[in-house]
């Protein structure tokens, strides 16, 4: 996610995609391998730009925004396993108020550590979701595997752009039908915001156009 803040070596390609896919969702909703990079230019909410290297499991990228008039920058490097699931995060910022840095780990079954120290409040959660990154959207959708007419809620450890606060943000993901393009599109409630809108991906589950917030650039 990427609403609005309030408050070594080279990639390597990508594995064939079935091997992040558990076997149980493998009927429900197939993706073509990702790309090794992508990127969004991020408007309206902010001005920015982000840009992703995509590896086996592995997502390291920076976003550089402007947002009433406040510049910051964020970097983050993120695993998940084999269903989708985060396994950790680390994520730095920097803004005119300085740089700070944080270490998000979890089991893969609803536990979470930050910074080291146990997250009770992150229990049940499956994902993380950057407010500076529009690639964050795909993780929950992977993880998934909704059919045409399914929903389910994708509760996230929700960090924010500026202070990297982490919070349990309650989302909802309902698999719409695939728009004249053969595009896939899911419509997306983040009920703290009283936000709701419909999410475009492209045929490797990144997404494509995110009302108000980000379009993809590559």
């Amino acid at each position: 996610m990427a609403l609005p803040c309030r408050a070594e070596g080279s990639p390597t390609p990508y594995p064939a995609q079935l091997m992040f896919v558990p076997p149980d969702y493998a009927g429900a909703m197939a993706f073509a391998d990702p790309p090794r990079c992508a990127a969004w230019r991020h408007h309206q909410a902010r001005d920015g730009f982000e840009v992703v290297f995509l590896r086996a499991g592995r997502f390291e990228g920076d976003t550089a925004a402007v947002e009433e008039g406040q510049a910051w920058a964020v970097r983050y490097d993120i695993s998940v396993d084999a269903g989708w699931a985060t396994r950790s995060a680390r994520i730095w910022t920097r803004a005119a108020s300085g740089a700070r840095e944080l270490s998000l780990e979890a089991d893969g079954e609803g536990r979470w550590r930050v910074d080291g120290v146990p997250a009770d409040h992150l229990d049940g959660c499956l994902d993380v979701d950057l407010e500076s990154s529009s690639l964050t959207n795909a993780f929950p959708v992977h993880r998934l595997g909704l059919a045409i007419g399914e929903e389910a809620d994708a509760p996230a450890a929700y960090v924010r752009a500026l202070d990297l606060a982490v919070q349990r943000l309650e989302q909802r993901y309902t698999r719409l039908e695939d728009d004249h393009e053969g595009r896939q599109r899911f419509h997306y409630v983040s009920p703290a915001f009283a936000f709701e809108c419909e999410l475009v991906y492209d045929e490797s589950g990144l997404v494509l156009d995110y009302p108000g917030i980000a379009v993809r650039a590559a």
